[in-house]
């Protein structure tokens, strides 16, 4: 009875200290965004604690938002809800010395930073590859993106089966380089602003820059017959999904590091493949929409808010989560993965990635999150390490203001040091 009653007091001591705790933060970060800098734009924060099961903040955490590149957060999860330890490069079926292979949406294939060879170490072992093509079911841009972004960096087209990341890479260093290298003589030498013709692969580079640029390719039976031949003169040819179902998979790099690097450098072009190549685990024709509707009717069925989840990068301004959506898949991730594995896929604050130059100042990193912006909208979401060991899930999400991002993000670091050192 006696060690009962000891036990109860310090639950109840540990309570009252948390309670404490909450109450004067609460009351500090009600009072920070209750100033004039936020009257005119839109702000949600939610702050959780998982041990305790908690609410620490909340504030319009129940409304939607614009959540730019935090929707790559929910990629991830269903990622880690549905794809293998290895990358599923491709499908293939074999018949004597033929080899028929279909894309799974993988996007590593000789991309500049995984660098993938798996189909070509496969494929010349046959005398004949046939590499089937249009299964996958959508268009080559998401819903809602900007048409004027077809030049730029993170607007590569969704493909079944990505070559070079779906860009052509131009660097200036003694001479020009370029890569796949048999675009080189479609590169011309201009200060055009735009890279690349609007609907057609003839680029443009300024001799004046030195900067290595990546410029998506227009992607058609055309190219990826001149990119094949490059590579496998003469034994590739290209054909349209039937509808027969490939037996075998082969396989090309670690999950992890593909996961790591789309939150890195928050990479659109990794997420929406991500996400296509994880309907490659429903069926052989490929289809994001198909993907994000079986998650969220499946293992995010329990959201509290359902979103309009439309794109795999964030891309799009159609999106629509509100930030108890992401603490709650956060959440989840939280209790499922091992958080050594879960914190090293996403960027440190003070130390990677996209949030490399943010949250400086500390004595350790203490941030974990994705960062996700669009024109006058920022948002992050993630974890939050405490000076007292506790680790805290948050969604803070800011749209439609008109001040300099960089003014929205120190203030959000007030409010994060504030949790930090208090909680």
């Amino acid at each position: 009875m006696f060690i009962f009653r000891k036990l109860f007091f310090f639950s109840l001591s540990i309570s009252f200290l948390f309670s404490c705790k909450s109450g004067y933060i609460s009351k500090n970060i009600s009072k920070s965004l209750d100033d004039s800098f936020y009257k005119n734009q839109f702000t949600g924060l939610l702050v959780y604690n998982p041990k305790t099961n908690d609410t620490v903040f909340k504030y319009n955490a129940d409304k939607y938002f614009t959540p730019a590149s935090n929707t790559k957060i929910f990629t991830l999860y269903t990622a880690l809800h549905t794809l293998p330890d290895q990358i599923p490069a491709f499908k293939y079926n074999i018949e004597g010395d033929s080899i028929s292979i279909l894309g799974t949406g993988d996007p590593t294939f000789l991309h500049s930073f995984f660098n993938d060879s798996t189909a070509i170490k496969m494929a010349r072992n046959y005398k004949k590859v046939n590499l089937v093509l249009n299964n996958l079911s959508e268009d080559k841009f998401g819903p809602g993106w900007a048409w004027e972004d077809y030049d730029t960096y993170y607007s590569p087209e969704r493909t079944s089966f990505p070559m070079y990341g779906n860009v052509l890479t131009i660097s200036n260093q003694d001479s020009i380089i370029a890569s796949p290298n048999i675009l080189k003589n479609a590169i011309q030498f201009s200060e055009n602003e735009k890279h690349r013709n609007y609907n057609e692969n003839i680029f443009y580079y300024n001799l004046k820059e030195k900067d290595t640029i990546e410029v998506p390719m227009v992607i058609d039976s055309l190219l990826l017959t001149q990119l094949w031949n490059d590579i496998l003169p003469g034994k590739v040819s290209l054909t349209n999904y039937s509808g027969k179902k490939m037996e075998q998979t082969a396989y090309s790099v670690p999950s992890d590091s593909l996961y790591k690097r789309m939150l890195l450098v928050s990479d659109n072009f990794l997420a929406e493949q991500i996400l296509i190549m994880a309907s490659s685990t429903l069926s052989d024709t490929l289809s994001s929409s198909k993907m994000r509707d079986y998650i969220l009717d499946n293992q995010l069925k329990d959201l509290k808010q359902k979103p309009r989840w439309v794109d795999g990068s964030g891309l799009s301004r159609y999106n629509l989560f509100t930030p108890t959506s992401f603490v709650q898949v956060l959440s989840k991730l939280y209790n499922e993965i091992p958080q050594e594995r879960l914190f090293n896929l996403f960027p440190i604050g003070n130390e990677s990635g996209t949030l490399k130059k943010d949250y400086l100042g500390a004595s350790k990193p203490y941030i974990y999150a994705k960062s996700g912006s669009l024109g006058n909208n920022y948002a992050l979401s993630g974890y939050l390490i405490t000076n007292s060991g506790e680790t805290l899930i948050f969604s803070f999400m800011n749209n439609h203001y008109k001040k300099a991002t960089a003014e929205v993000k120190q203030r959000m670091q007030t409010i994060f040091e504030l949790l930090r050192d208090n909680y």
